[in-house]
């Protein structure tokens, strides 16, 4: 009985974890504004070592279209600049010697449709994530039945729970990307 308790407990958790990386994804999807979690992901080489921009600066939002990287140490100026233009960021930094400025034009149309897909992108991998937690839970009942003696109804009960788990988490993906895109496609 605990075992399936613990199942469905796993799974929940798994497919809370999935949410939140949606979430982080999304976060780095750049809209017609200005948003420091864009930078999340680019790290520069910093001695030796990759580090995200986020460590070795401050990063200001003095209004919506621009975002203002000032780092600790002013030798690091050109590897940040560096990084940034490597990256798909799409925004060329201006460095005048102390900080770095990074223009966020408002973006086209063609511009926001392709980034309205990137997020249909990451919302369908993670209802693939969202699947593959639901087929592990039910391998694990399936198992459960045939090793530990796991009566029928109860693996019946706990399939089906595992089945609304899924749905609901499904829903959150969706509603998460209709948002996301709304936001991504206002002008």
């Amino acid at each position: 009985m605990a075992d399936v308790d613990e199942i469905l407990m796993n799974s929940e958790e798994r497919m809370e974890k999935t949410i939140q990386a949606l979430k982080d994804n999304f976060a780095s999807v750049r809209t017609g504004r200005a948003n420091a979690m864009v930078l999340d992901r680019i790290s520069v080489d910093y001695y030796g070592t990759p580090t995200p921009i986020n460590q070795m600066a401050g990063i200001k939002t003095p209004d919506a279209h621009m975002l203002v990287i000032e780092p600790w140490d002013k030798s690091s100026l050109k590897d940040i600049e560096k990084a940034i233009l490597e990256s798909d960021l799409g925004v060329t930094p201006n460095n005048d010697g102390s900080v770095i400025r990074l223009p966020f034009p408002a973006l086209t149309e063609e511009r926001r449709r392709e980034l309205a897909k990137q997020c249909k992108t990451y919302s369908e991998e993670a209802r693939v994530a969202i699947r593959n937690t639901r087929r592990d839970a039910n391998t694990h009942i399936e198992k459960a039945k045939k090793n530990d003696g796991l009566p029928e109804d109860e693996a019946k009960r706990a399939e089906s729970e595992i089945q609304k788990l899924t749905d609901t988490y499904v829903e959150k993906i969706d509603a998460l990307l209709k948002n996301k895109e709304a936001e991504v496609m206002e002008v």
